[in-house]
């Protein structure tokens, strides 16, 4: 890396903190605001397609703005439909990403159902690297992280610091409740995952998700049974 590369991530890391401390109480809207007028095209949004309110705040705040979903070869139906109707109707620029291996591929050399035997393997060769070949171009990333979520989440600032790629990660909606996002989807007609109505409270990967009883933790359908609570992207 060279001293211009240090040198900028230095900056970026040093404007990261600053701007979570100054935006903590800023809108969702103003925080996007800001990141699109500090990074313009080296800015992101990235969706898992759950719901489209993210991608939805940062089209006002940034018409045409990027829209990255990673296709990792597990997703449900109502998954890629979300993100064909959200590429359709709003104003963003949808890009797929993809792992460097087919599901077919991955079974070739891996075996099959490697969620299964090692979901950690998994979400690491279709989710994060994928995701971090993606993010090479920018230098700042939003995400639809809440600190309502789960305990892994409860400390998510609004703008902070992703060490491990070296970026700029906006978290714009950490403050909101589950209500707050019904509110927002109901006021804009925002698109969501049609399985949220079908008792799915998190839509991951087909084969490691499913429905929430009543009570339970919002994120307790993701690799049910296991430790595991995360993929990797966030941590």
């Amino acid at each position: 890396m060279t001293t211009v590369q240090d040198a900028r991530l230095t900056e970026l890391k040093e404007l990261a903190g600053w701007a979570g401390r100054e935006l903590e109480d800023a809108s969702a809207l103003e925080i996007l605001t800001w990141a699109a007028e500090t990074f313009g095209a080296k800015f992101c949004v990235t969706s898992s397609m759950e719901d489209a309110v993210v991608a939805h705040l940062a089209s006002r705040a940034f018409p045409g703005v990027d829209v990255v979903f990673l296709d990792t070869g597990y997703h449900f139906e109502e998954t890629i439909g979300t993100r064909d109707a959200v590429e359709a109707v709003m104003d963003v620029n949808v890009i797929t990403l993809t792992p460097r291996q087919s599901v077919a591929e991955q079974d070739a050399e891996y075996g099959p159902k490697l969620h299964d035997r090692d979901p950690d393997l998994c979400c690491a060769l279709r989710k994060v690297k994928p995701l971090e070949e993606g993010l090479t171009a920018y230098e700042a990333w939003a995400t639809g992280l809440r600190r309502d979520e789960s305990p892994t989440r409860a400390n998510t600032p609004v703008v902070g610091w992703d060490e491990k790629r070296g970026k700029v990660k906006v978290s714009p909606i950490a403050r909101w409740t589950q209500e707050d996002v019904e509110a927002y989807v109901a006021e804009h007609g925002v698109l969501t995952n049609p399985l949220l109505m079908d008792g799915y409270t998190s839509v991951g990967c087909a084969p490691c998700t499913r429905r929430v009883a009543e009570g339970e933790d919002v994120r307790a359908g993701r690799w049910a049974g296991r430790g595991k609570t995360e993929c990797g992207l966030h941590g």
